[in-house]
């Protein structure tokens, strides 16, 4: 493992950023305020190499604050620093019992995290354009769909308003229904048209989709929170971090809990699954046979459900490590 001689501790925020260099060799730090843009952060980088302080022996810790931290990343990806981005709740639970907080000591308290769990250390790696590109169009479409179902709602008055107000508002809620229809078409051709470029992408989307129950939205999402199968060693720990992999909760002899999934997950994959799990039931006699035979037992619906959800992802991840297509081997059963 390597061993740094600096830990540098960002405190991210829309305006500005918090930095705090540590010495891991004296533990004394310095304070510096820069603000979040990309010319502030170079001249920074600029003053650490001019205090002789080798790049190479400096690790870049900051908590994931999302778009926030693009420039910081941007930065990372071009000059080749060492930049680890954590989980907010992971630094803020680590800090054991503390009272108030402010700007300098969450930069500090990032810096010695990174000391102290060097162990942990995953180094961040800017996904794929194409894969970022994917990001932004899927959060947009998602955006223009929950927009889409408010001005649908409009319909429900017409049995409640005056005629002519409600002919005259309807007008303008068509105009502006057709929009946004036609904003979600364009963003799903840009995604199409971004997939087809991009033989990886289609590849990966061609195998994943050749699992019985998963459909377009569901394997792109894939694609996207895995960083086109890049950001997880294996479906236990994507299945994990989807939010459907069980845990036992008990201690000693008095508490013993049943064994349930955690609620710190990706909710949105979370729900495509739960979603594909009931497809799959409908077009999957293995998965089907499999829910009835669990129901037979005395199992709960959802526990089977789950299950299912499991097997979906166990399914997609051993498409893309085999790189073919999913073979329906229970129909060769005798």
């Amino acid at each position: 493992m390597k061993n740094y001689c600096f830990h540098i501790g960002i405190d991210v925020s829309k305006l500005k950023l918090d930095v705090n260099l540590l010495n891991t060799q004296t533990l004394v730090s310095e304070h510096f305020v820069l603000k979040n843009d990309v010319k502030s952060i170079k001249l920074f980088i600029k003053t650490l190499t001019k205090r002789k302080i080798d790049i190479c022996d400096v690790l870049f810790c900051c908590e994931n604050t999302g778009i926030y931290t693009n420039h910081l990343i941007t930065i990372s990806a071009d000059l080749n620093l060492d930049l680890w981005v954590v989980p907010a709740i992971e630094i803020k639970r680590s800090k054991g019992i503390s009272r108030g907080k402010n700007d300098k000591t969450d930069a500090k308290d990032i810096s010695y995290y990174s000391l102290r769990n060097i162990d942990k250390l995953s180094l961040f790696t800017l996904a794929e354009l194409d894969i970022l590109k994917l990001k932004m169009l899927y959060t947009e479409r998602e955006k223009a769909l929950k927009s889409l179902l408010i001005m649908q709602t409009s319909k429900e008055n017409v049995d409640f308003v005056n005629k002519e107000i409600f002919t005259q508002i309807s007008k303008i809620n068509k105009s502006l229904v057709c929009a946004i229809k036609k904003s979600i078409k364009m963003i799903e051709d840009k995604i199409k048209q971004i997939i087809r470029s991009n033989e990886d992408l289609q590849k990966q989307v061609t195998l994943i989709k050749s699992v019985p129950g998963i459909g377009n939205q569901t394997s792109l999402y894939f694609i996207i929170a895995t960083k086109g199968f890049t950001a997880f060693q294996n479906w236990r720990k994507f299945a994990c971090y989807s939010g459907v992999a069980p845990f036992e909760y008990s201690s000693g002899s008095s508490i013993k809990g049943r064994t349930k999934v955690n609620h710190l997950a990706d909710k949105k994959m979370k729900s495509l699954l739960q979603m594909c799990a009931m497809t799959s039931m409908k077009y999957d006699v293995q998965l089907k046979e499999y829910y009835y035979k669990k129901k037979a037992e005395g199992k709960h619906s959802m526990l089977i459900l789950n299950n299912i959800r499991c097997k979906l992802i166990s399914r997609v991840f051993a498409v893309i490590n085999r790189q073919t297509p999913y073979i329906n081997t229970y129909k060769f059963a005798s």
